[in-house]
């Protein structure tokens, strides 16, 4: 067998066995699934963003709250912020790509929202200007990144950094991650 293979999955086994036995990591993610578990009881709507990779994590992990998860169930409010592309070419055109996701947040965010911004890096500077725009509305900040957390670390309210600085095996568990959080919050809000 090829041993770049092997090597590839044993690489995303490891990162995702540091999880598994860090409890305080457990903790923050079931902190994550209580925090946006009461924004969408109060009515609030859960924003995700991200680029690249991220952005279509984002957008996953969006669709499993607003379609379903493991069962049929009323619609979630949650929304990826990058599906409009004439939004954002006309954002990004006119003001700069790192203001589309504040603009929007601006737009359509309320107090008790939540924003999960997720960049492997933690320095995505545009989920950096969306988090001073939630600071201002009173959304809060569920972080998923890499192992430093980046500028995003000390800009969140939760930080969920994968313990890896390896690009796709980071994206791989903020996806595990994600759907265990929609798995909690599905759980919790439409219990069998």
């Amino acid at each position: 067998m090829n041993r770049r293979i092997s090597e590839s999955i044993e690489q995303s086994i490891a990162a995702k066995q540091d999880i598994l036995t860090n409890g305080d990591f457990l903790a923050r993610i079931e902190k994550a699934a209580d925090m946006i578990t009461a924004s969408l009881r109060g009515g609030g709507k859960i924003h995700f963003c991200g680029n690249g990779g991220s952005a279509a994590d984002a957008q996953h992990l969006a669709a499993e709250l607003s379609g379903r998860f493991y069962y049929d169930r009323p619609p979630l409010n949650a929304e990826a912020l990058h599906c409009n592309s004439s939004y954002l070419t006309a954002v990004g055109n006119d003001y700069g790509y790192e203001h589309i996701f504040a603009r929007l947040i601006r737009g359509t965010g309320h107090k008790g929202d939540v924003l999960v911004g997720i960049s492997t890096s933690g320095n995505s500077k545009n989920i950096l200007y969306a988090y001073d725009a939630c600071r201002e509305l009173g959304i809060s900040i569920i972080s998923m990144t890499g192992a430093t957390g980046g500028k995003m670390k000390n800009a969140s309210d939760l930080l969920l950094n994968v313990p890896s600085t390896d690009t796709p095996r980071i994206q791989e568990s903020h996806i595990m991650i994600g759907h265990i959080i929609c798995e909690l919050v599905e759980s919790a809000i439409f219990p069998k």
